[in-house]
C-alpha cells in the first residue's frame, strides 16, 4: 500500500506551539500548512484543501469555534477532519457524536504532539472508510 501524503492545517496564535506541532506532523510524513489566527486559517483552508484542520480555541480576530464552523460550511460535503485544541480543556481527547463548538474532536493542548499525530492518523483512517453521504 502506498503511503499518502496527507495535508494538515494548523491554526494557532502561539508560534512556539505551532512550531512544535508542525514539526511533529512533518516528521511523520504530513504536509503542513499553518495560520496564526482564524481568518488566516479560513483563507489557508480555501487555498490548500487540507485533509485535517486543527484549530486552537482562543485566538485573536476570529476564535476557534467560529473558524471551525466556517470551515465546515465552506467544505460542504468534502469536510475534513476538524479538531479543536485548547489549553482550557483538561480531560482526555474526546470525540463527540455530533460536533460541539464546530468540531467533533476536542484535544487538550497538554497532549503530547506525537500522540496528536497518532490520533489524527486514526481519525483519517476512519474518515477515509466512512460511507459518503448522498
Amino acid at each position: 500500500m502506498e503511503p499518502l501524503c496527507r495535508k494538515v492545517l494548523l491554526i494557532d496564535d502561539d508560534p512556539f506551539f505551532l512550531k512544535v506541532l508542525s514539526d511533529a506532523f512533518s516528521q511523520n510524513g504530513f504536509q503542513v500548512v499553518t495560520a496564526d489566527d482564524g481568518i488566516a486559517g479560513i483563507k489557508a483552508f480555501v487555498d490548500n484543501a487540507p485533509d485535517v484542520v486543527i484549530s486552537d480555541l482562543i485566538m485573536p480576530r476570529m476564535g476557534g469555534v467560529s473558524t471551525c464552523m466556517e470551515i465546515k460550511r465552506l467544505a460542504g460535503n468534502r469536510e475534513p477532519v476538524i479538531i479543536l485544541l485548547t489549553s482550557m480543556f483538561r480531560g482526555a481527547p474526546h470525540e463527540h457524536e455530533i460536533p460541539e463548538m464546530g468540531a467533533r474532536v476536542h484535544i487538550p493542548k497538554s497532549t503530547n504532539p506525537l500522540d496528536i499525530v497518532i490520533i489524527v492518523e486514526q481519525l483519517l483512517e476512519r474518515h477515509q472508510y466512512r460511507p459518503a453521504s448522498s
